[in-house]
């Protein structure tokens, strides 16, 4: 049998970062169609499967996700546009400029952070996330439409400030993860503004355009991504988001969120392994 082909990135400290051309190629076609599918929660995939397949620490594995994010917000976005012209700029517009304000902070925050303190983090949204499609699903809907009166949502006084408000918080999340911020913002736009979920996915890849190319400048100043393994995810993953875009459009909406809630759960049970394993000594193998 023919050996896999390796390929080695320079880290940030003078060392190389090994990893395979050809798996991480796939990870970015699998994470496309995620993230198209869910409104940009490709980095759910990207950050598990990075840890796994390469020698990266957990900080360079978030920061290359949001590398890669830029290709799958450009891609959805543009899908979803397309596709019945499935976004809210009304709402858009004020979490993409609080977003990108986000995208600066959340490099900052990561670089500051413990790698247990990362997959804490990432295990408990992933978990919450779940929860939420799960009852939506299934029993009562609490997140289906606005908890915020109408009245209330019609006023430009608290949409906007609201908005950025909602933006910078999701934002630095964002940045700092390297999950896209469908996780957050979706639900987000969903519980406080009232938007349809199908809209709401599409407006979730619109507004991490700028916040994913601020995120990753700061990244690769700080030393936390690899522009390479990032550039690569993010070019092969554009194919699958226009993929996974067309398909969130034409599921129904409560089938869209089980996919989404059965996805994050997933990835939070891997998750917790890992943490598991790495607490017992007995990490997981990388290759």
């Amino acid at each position: 049998m023919t050996p896999e082909r390796r390929a080695e990135a320079p880290g940030p400290d003078g060392t190389t970062e090994v990893g395979s051309r050809g798996r991480i190629a796939a990870i970015g076609s699998v994470g496309g169609v995620v993230g198209g599918l869910i409104g940009g929660g490709s980095g759910v995939l990207f950050v598990p499967a990075l840890d796994r397949f390469t020698s990266m620490t957990r900080a360079r594995v978030h920061g290359t996700s949001t590398v890669a994010n830029i290709g799958v917000c450009v891609a959805g976005a543009a899908a979803y546009a397309v596709g019945d012209g499935a976004l809210d700029l009304r709402v858009g517009a004020g979490m993409l400029i609080g977003g990108t304000v986000g995208g600066l902070l959340g490099p900052w925050l990561l670089a500051r952070a413990s790698e247990t303190a990362l997959r804490v983090l990432l295990i408990a949204i992933l978990v919450l996330t779940a929860a939420k499609f799960a009852v939506d699903a299934f029993g009562s809907p609490l997140f289906t439409r606005a908890v915020v009166p109408p009245a209330v949502l019609a006023d430009p006084w608290f949409v906007v400030p609201m908005t950025l408000v909602v933006g910078l918080v999701v934002g630095a999340w964002a940045g700092a993860m390297g999950l896209g911020g469908g996780l957050l913002a979706v639900p987000s736009l969903v519980l406080l503004f009232g938007v349809e979920l199908h809209v709401a996915a599409g407006t979730s890849l619109l507004m991490f355009i700028p916040n994913s190319i601020v995120g990753s400048v700061v990244h690769a100043r700080q030393g936390t991504a690899s522009a390479r393994w990032g550039w690569l995810l993010g070019l092969t993953a554009a194919p699958g988001v226009v993929a996974g875009a067309a398909l969130g459009l034409a599921l129904d909406a409560e089938v869209l969120g089980l996919v989404f809630g059965a996805f994050a759960l997933l990835m939070a049970v891997r998750e917790v392994v890992g943490l598991a394993r790495r607490a017992t000594g007995r990490g997981p193998r990388r290759g």
